[in-house]
């Protein structure tokens, strides 16, 4: 009888599989609204990346004979804007901005969140009370407002942008990850932990903060949601991305003039931000589903 050992072909082989095959991922793949999303994010960051080295113009072409060319006439796909830059090469410039800006924000976000939470969650007592009182505090500001009052004092630039939605979203990150890591520093491998002598960094972020991951992530891929709208807001208002860089906000921004005259000047931005944010919700609940020990039955 031939037996499978650790190190053989056949069990090297079948790792990947199980893997692949694993219930979280099963449930995820189930959810076929977030498997939509996963595959519209993909496609949109591919075509972010990728799309303008392959089309005719760059975003800051000026073709002012074609000014206000309406989609899908003549070598403009997506038509052009009031100075005749082509809109497709702009929208997909505008999406490396707002999904960079998107991406780069959750990262700090979750960061500043996740260090608050720990240290909040694991001692407790005085600190963990200070800590989370300043979590309440900043939450009682309405996030749009301490945006644009921030925004207003600052000079506008890509990583102000983001330090600037990172500072104003990492509140319920902090929330979460604290009550997580309150329920399991009093189990049993956080216990031995302590008395094997393992130091409080080493408890908090090498035992307690990776069996707190899936909250974690799902957080994160809201937040990235959220940076985008935030993003969105700040330039439709003047106080976000400058022109000429485009983002999907202030491409919105620039059309709200010509709205009855030109509507696919702001219908194209508009629908790139919809389908973003949605796409990020929809992989944020396929996420949770998916997470989710009490789910597994299989």
């Amino acid at each position: 009888m031939s037996v499978v050992t650790p190190t053989s072909p056949q069990a090297v082989a079948s790792s990947p599989r199980s893997r692949w095959n694993s219930p979280a991922i099963r449930r995820f793949r189930r959810h076929k609204l977030a498997v939509f999303g996963a595959a519209t994010i993909t496609l949109m960051v591919v075509a972010c990346v990728f799309g303008p080295m392959l089309l005719p113009y760059n975003d800051t072409y000026i073709d002012i004979r074609q000014r206000f060319a309406p989609p899908f006439s003549g070598s403009h796909i997506l038509g052009t804007d009031p100075l005749g830059r082509d809109i497709l090469a702009r929208l997909l410039m505008a999406g490396r901005i707002s999904l960079s800006v998107g991406f780069s924000a959750m990262a700090v976000s979750i960061a500043i969140g996740i260090c608050v939470g720990v240290i909040a969650g694991f001692y407790q007592g005085v600190v963990g009370a200070a800590l989370m009182r300043f979590v309440d505090a900043m939450l009682c500001f309405p996030s749009i407002f301490l945006l644009l009052a921030i925004s207003a004092l600052i000079e506008p630039s890509v990583p102000s942008i983001v330090l600037l939605i990172a500072m104003t979203s990492w509140m319920e990150v902090a929330r979460v990850v604290e009550a997580q890591i309150r329920s399991l520093r009093t189990r049993d491998f956080a216990v031995a932990a302590v008395s094997m002598g393992a130091s409080n960094t080493r408890i908090m972020f090498r035992e307690l903060l990776p069996n707190a991951i899936a909250p974690i992530v799902v957080a994160a891929t809201l937040n990235v949601a959220h940076a985008i709208l935030a993003e969105s807001y700040i330039s439709f208002l003047g106080y976000g991305i400058q022109p000429p860089t485009p983002s999907w906000g202030n491409m919105l921004e620039g059309a709200q003039s010509y709205l009855t005259s030109a509507p696919w000047l702001a219908i194209l931005p508009g629908a790139a931000i919809t389908l973003a944010v949605t796409s990020f919700n929809f992989i944020g609940d396929g996420l949770r589903d998916a997470l989710d020990p009490r789910l597994d039955q299989r």
